[in-house]
C-alpha cells in the first residue's frame, strides 16, 4: 500500500480522534480531563496488547538496547511527553482563539518545523534539503487551512499570545513526529514506539491534572453516560502513533504533514457529513481548502521527494 495513501488515512485518524475527545471534553466540561481519559485509556489498551504480544516485548529490548550502546538517547525516548505537552495546551488554548485559529496556528507550526528537522535528519529516514518547491507546498498548506476555515473565524477576542502558543503546540507534534521516527528505527516495532508515548505523556498529562485540582483549576468530573465513541480516543491514538513512526521514517516530516493535514480536512468533511458537532456545517471553504491542499502536495513534488531508509551505523 502506498505511504501517501496511509500518510492520508492518519490525517483522517486524526479528524476521528478530534471528533471524540471534543464530544468527550464538551459532556465533561473539562479539557484537561477528557485529555488523560484519551491518554490513559490508550495507555491501558496498548500496555494490554503487550503482555500477549512477542514482537512488542522484543522491540522494548532493542531500545533497551539501543541505549545501553549508546545508540539513541535517553531523552528521546520522551517524544510522547511532547504529545501529552500538545494536548495540554491545546485544551486551554482552543477556548481562547477558538479552534479555527488554532487549526491554522497549530498547521503553521507543524509545517516550519518539518522543514527544519527534515534538514537535520531528526526522523531517522535521511536529510532532506530546504528547497524552494518544499517551501511553497508547506506555505500553501497554511493557506489551505486557513481558507477551509475561514468561515469559522471569530476575530473579536484574538490574542495574539494564544496564537503563538498554538504555533508552538503545532513545532512540539513535528518534533515528535520526528523522534518517533527515530525511536521506531531502533525499536524495528511502531506499537512499542507507541507504548512509550502513552506512558510519557499519560504521566505528563496526569502529573498537570493532579496540579491543576491541587490548585483548584479545575476538578474532577464523573464520566458521562454518552455514546460509545466518545471513548475511542485512546485506541485511535495507538493506531495513529504506530501509523506514523513508520512512514515518517520514509516519507519525512514535511511530506507526511502535508497529506495528513489533507486527510485530516477530507475526514472533517465526511464526520461535518455523516456526525456533525452542533452549528457546523459544511461549507465552501472547506472543500476549496482540501482542493488548495493536495495542490500543494503536488506543487512541492513531495510524492517523489521519498528517500530511502538510509543504513545504520
Amino acid at each position: 500500500m502506498r505511504l501517501d495513501f496511509l500518510a492520508a488515512l492518519s490525517g483522517v485518524l486524526i479528524a476521528l480522534q478530534a471528533r471524540a475527545n471534543g464530544e468527550l471534553s464538551h459532556r465533561l466540561n473539562n479539557g484537561l480531563q477528557a485529555a488523560l481519559i484519551s491518554f490513559g485509556s490508550g495507555l491501558i489498551i496498548i500496555a494490554a496488547i503487550s503482555l500477549f504480544n512477542p514482537a512488542i516485548k522484543l522491540g522494548i529490548s532493542n531500545i533497551r538496547s539501543a541505549v545501553r550502546n549508546g545508540e539513541i538517547a535517553r531523552w528521546k525516548l520522551l517524544a510522547g511527553a511532547l504529545g501529552g505537552s500538545f494536548v495540554a495546551i491545546q485544551t486551554q488554548i482552543v477556548p481562547l482563539i477558538g479552534v479555527a485559529i488554532y487549526s491554522v496556528a497549530s498547521i503553521a507550526g507543524q509545517t516550519a518545523t518539518s522543514l527544519l528537522v527534515d534538514r537535520i535528519g531528526l526522523s531517522g529516514g535521511g536529510k532532506k534539503e530546504i528547497t524552494g518547491r518544499r517551501i511553497a507546498a508547506a506555505i500553501l498548506t497554511v493557506i489551505a487551512v486557513l481558507v477551509s476555515v475561514l468561515d469559522r473565524i471569530d476575530a473579536k477576542n484574538l490574542s495574539m499570545i494564544a496564537v503563538i502558543a498554538g504555533c508552538i503546540a503545532g513545532a512540539v507534534v513535528g518534533v515528535q513526529r520526528a523522534l518517533n521516527g527515530q525511536i521506531n528505527e531502533y525499536s524495528h516495532q511502531s506499537f512499542t514506539t507507541s507504548l512509550l508515548n502513552f506512558i510519557t505523556g499519560t504521566s505528563l498529562l496526569l502529573i498537570v491534572f493532579l496540579i491543576s485540582v491541587a490548585t483548584h483549576r479545575t476538578s474532577f468530573v464523573s464520566l458521562p453516560q454518552g455514546p460509545w465513541w466518545i471513548y475511542t480516543g485512546g485506541l485511535i491514538g495507538v493506531i495513529y502513533i504506530a501509523f506514523t513512526s513508520t512512514i515518517v521514517q520514509h516519507l519525512g516530516v514535511l511530506t507526511f504533514t502535508l497529506f495528513s493535514v489533507g486527510g485530516q480536512l477530507v475526514g472533517s468533511l465526511v464526520i461535518d457529513l455523516v456526525s456533525p458537532t452542533d452549528g457546523v456545517h459544511v461549507s465552501v471553504y472547506l472543500v476549496t481548502g482540501i482542493v488548495m491542499t493536495y495542490a500543494g502536495v503536488i506543487a512541492g513534488g513531495v510524492s517523489s521527494s521519498r528517500v530511502r531508509r538510509p543504513a545504520r551505523y
